[in-house]
């Protein structure tokens, strides 16, 4: 059923689509834009309704018209295009069938990355299966074409078996999310939906709908460099205001120390001379007060190392991101209900726990579509050890189709 999964997720993942921090275009690249419309045409093959490219966000999206006549929610699946801050030039997927769970499979040819269970131990999760890996020297883009290829593939089940009802549907493909800003020019009143999903999870199972509420700091510091041997009493090094930044914070609420729904202060970037530095921090907690505490927190260590110069040396440029969208969904929890008893019908084993992290789904939320997270498949996202699993991929898509069955009942 699922036979035309793995070519279109292999052709997907060749296709270079990284997004730009650095641009101020949205999409912030144009092989985003390219790709948009190679799904646009896709789409129009299917035969979905309203097939569409908006310039303004990024986001192609289409309908598959109810084919029921009682009136149910209309459903939204979103995923996004764009892949992480790591090579995507060039992808050459590798396709290990019947996988023993065991095994090391070497990635590129001279050995030099391998994926061992001794370090990925989830390989252990996947005998029998066929994983989809890279070849080493790039990242696999699973996340989130396979999120992509699950909803491209669920809707082509929907058309061609018309004896599988259900309501309206809206896809929707957008951009830059890896960079956080994807989600910000979502066109809510065009998609008109009920509720969402993004598919856009880790391994077999996760349903999310609580994520980390998520602020941006970029601190700038203003040194006085003169000559070292002359500086006592003058220099005000910027490197070391810097340090002492970054000293004044909890030491142990940083990512390597911290787990579940535990926050942390993550220093992102740290560049600069004696004269002026740079140093760019992420804030995460999943608790709303905490988070305030820890924005709170940036501001009086700012405020207390300005009190040590004649003038104001250390500025701060703070600004929210993303949002907790628990706060959101747990006003009505039926969205999740439906995904969790879709997935018990499969036979799959709901995981359902905070993720740390944000989602598209996160900021569509508050603006007005309660849209949790289900998983796509994608292991070692970002990086060079990325792989996903076929049959994760088809139950996935497989999951979509059931949730719009039971929708319609």
């Amino acid at each position: 059923m699922y036979e035309n999964l793995l070519p279109r997720f292999l052709r997907y993942v060749k296709t270079e689509t990284r997004s730009n921090p650095e641009s101020n275009t949205t999409p912030s690249t144009e092989s985003q834009i390219a790709f948009a419309n190679v799904l646009k045409q896709e789409l129009e093959e299917l035969g979905l309704a309203d097939v569409h490219y908006n310039a303004t966000n990024g986001y192609v999206s289409a309908t598959l018209p109810s084919n029921i006549e009682k009136q149910v929610p209309s459903i939204g699946f979103i995923a996004h295009m764009d892949t992480a801050d790591f090579n995507a030039e060039n992808v050459q997927p590798q396709v290990i069938e019947n996988y023993d769970g065991i095994s090391e499979i070497q990635l590129d040819e001279e050995g030099n990355y391998t994926l061992n269970p001794n370090d990925f131990p989830n390989l252990k999760n996947y005998q029998g299966q066929t994983l989809i890996t890279t070849d080493g020297s790039t990242l696999l883009g699973a996340d989130d074409k396979a999120g992509v290829a699950e909803i491209m593939s669920a809707m082509e089940i929907l058309v061609n078996n018309s004896d599988i009802s259900h309501g309206d549907i809206k896809v929707a493909f957008g951009p830059d999310e890896e960079i956080g800003i994807g989600a910000d020019q979502f066109d809510v009143e065009d998609f008109n939906v009920d509720f969402a999903y993004t598919m856009d999870g880790g391994p077999l199972g996760e349903l999310e709908y609580e994520t980390f509420n998520a602020a941006q700091a970029e601190v700038t510091i203003k040194g006085k460099n003169v000559h070292p041997g002359t500086a006592k009493d003058t220099m005000i090094n910027a490197l070391q205001v810097a340090i002492d930044f970054q000293n004044q914070l909890p030491q142990d609420e940083v990512p390597e120390k911290t787990e579940g729904i535990q926050g942390f202060f993550h220093l992102m970037n740290l560049n600069g001379n004696p004269e002026e530095a740079q140093m760019s921090y992420i804030i995460r907690d999943h608790d709303h007060q905490k988070f305030e505490n820890r924005k709170a927190k940036i501001s009086d260590v700012q405020k207390t190392l300005n009190e040590q110069f004649d003038q104001q040396r250390v500025f701060v440029n703070m600004y929210d991101q993303y949002y907790n969208m628990k706060e959101i969904i747990e006003k009505d929890m039926s969205i999740v209900e439906l995904a969790k008893n879709a997935m018990l019908d499969l036979a799959i084993d709901p995981i359902i726990e905070p993720v740390r992290g944000g989602t598209d789904g996160s900021k569509i939320s508050y603006m007005g579509i309660p849209t949790p997270n289900i998983f796509a498949g994608a292991e070692n996202m970002h990086g060079r050890f990325e792989y996903v699993s076929l049959q994760t991929m088809e139950k996935a898509a497989a999951l979509i189709v059931k949730i719009a069955e039971l929708n319609a009942e």
